[in-house]
């Protein structure tokens, strides 16, 4: 078990523990020295979303990192999957994402990526976590060893090229109107002149970030003022990022939302007709549709599941020689291209697949009927729920009622105190039922 780290990275309410300046100043330290390996000079990328309390967490890590002696380049506002890249095209030995992903302004919190490029490991994490509670001062660099921090110049142009360059050198975008809401995120800059100079007519939104707004009705988690928009604007296609871009979620010219599994299945099944797709299918969690199972099936592709995060996604990838996956909330992992979930890569791709195909998104898009799925959240203040009697016996009668046409996942969140019920079936009434008798007893044990 971690104390710190849950399924993607360190995460909390803002100034408030874990999240408060004192931990990430020791983050930092730790971190750092966990990295620090030969006598080459270490340096350290940091990027951030546009959360107020980014500016506090950002120079106690700057403080953190230099005090053992690690060089630190500032990015500014990146999204998440541009700090994995810059990691890896700096040559850095550690880089930092200051992030709550799709969570509101209130929360933040520290996602790491090796020199690949790639999430950290459990183990290294617990590594991490080890030096946290240390005391490190034996350990701090000499005067004359202290590391530099500067801001690094030209890096969104660097990601917004490296997004571009995902495409055919001879794809354009021309002739497709296309509404980008960046949900007042890390993206709000990238995304709009990357969809412009590919070509297309852009309209966006959620670009005026105010370190509140981040993830307030916009972005992929509240799709509704992009799907008014789409149809205002009579767009071709709305794109949802969440805070941090790493995660996509799509609206069709009708203003209907497309999710993660969709997506999947547009880029597998494209990929598969061009043998472009690696491995004997995709991967995805537990969370994903039936229906999309199933409809790899049907052209032949295997739909292999870990637990959530998308970095458990990865991992299997790497291990199984896999170069799609990701989840049904729209982090879609294109290895081809990137380390990490990347929403506008991943957007890129379906946009890629429009044009291609020369027939509207909805067409595109809806490769599959989804299963009926139901997903309650049920949120508790300690303890841990899922361990008692009542709420275990719950679980095997409502496996018991779904039998072998249904699933069901329960488990409790990596990123908030949340229980999340999820069951799916053909029978949408029993799936339901099944899903609001489970909820009922955690909340009643929760209480």
């Amino acid at each position: 078990m971690r104390k710190f780290f849950g399924t993607d990275g360190i995460r909390g309410q803002a100034n408030s523990y874990p999240m408060t300046a004192e931990m990430a100043l020791k983050v930092g330290m730790a971190a750092g020295l966990a990295f620090k390996n030969g006598g080459h000079r270490h340096r350290v990328v940091i990027g951030k979303d546009t959360r107020l309390s980014g500016y506090m967490l950002e120079y106690a890590m700057v403080a953190g990192f230099t005090s053992v002696g690690m060089d630190v380049f500032l990015l500014g506002p990146m999204p998440t999957p541009a700090v994995a890249m810059l990691t890896r095209s700096l040559r850095t030995d550690l880089g930092v994402m200051i992030s709550a992903s799709h969570n509101a302004f209130h929360d933040n919190g520290i996602k790491f990526f090796g020199p690949d490029g790639f999430k950290l490991s459990d183990d290294i994490e617990r590594q991490i976590e080890d030096l946290i509670e240390t005391d490190l001062t034996s350990r701090l660099a000499g005067t004359r060893d202290l590391g530099r921090a500067k801001r690094i110049d030209g890096a969104q142009q660097r990601y917004i090229e490296f997004a571009k360059r995902t495409l055919p050198r001879e794809m354009s975008l021309e002739g497709l109107r296309v509404v980008i809401d960046c949900a007042n995120g890390a993206a709000y800059k990238v995304a709009p002149e990357a969809l412009w100079e590919l070509g297309a007519d852009v309209i966006s939104m959620g670009v005026t970030p105010d370190g509140f707004n981040i993830n307030k009705e916009c972005g992929s988690t509240s799709t509704h003022a992009l799907s008014r928009k789409v149809h205002e604007v009579r767009a071709d296609i709305g794109i949802a990022l969440d805070g941090d871009a790493d995660r996509v979620i799509i609206v069709d010219e009708n203003g209907r939302q497309v999710d993660g599994d969709q997506l999947m299945a547009v880029v597998a099944q494209s990929w598969h007709a061009n043998d472009r797709l690696s491995g004997s299918g995709i991967v995805a969690t537990v969370m994903s549709n039936l229906g999309l199972e199933r409809y790899l099936g049907s052209i032949g592709l295997d739909l292999a599941r870990t637990k959530v995060g998308d970095r458990y996604v990865v991992e299997h990838m790497r291990a199984n020689g896999f170069n799609v996956g990701g989840e049904q909330s729209g982090h879609i992992v294109l290895s081809d291209f990137a380390t990490t979930g990347d929403g506008l890569i991943a957007a890129l791709q379906v946009l890629a697949c429009v044009k291609d195909q020369d027939r509207p998104v909805s067409e595109v898009c809806r490769r599959f009927e989804p299963v009926p799925q139901i997903l309650k959240n049920v949120r508790y203040s300690s303890g841990k729920p899922l361990e008692q009697d009542q709420v275990k016996s719950a679980i095997e009668e409502g496996e018991a009622r779904l039998g072998a046409a249904g699933r069901l996942v329960i488990r409790a969140s990596g990123t908030e105190p949340l229980i999340r019920v999820m069951a799916e079936g053909d029978d949408a009434d029993l799936v339901n039922e099944v899903v609001d008798d489970i909820a009922g007893v955690v909340a009643s044990v929760a209480a």
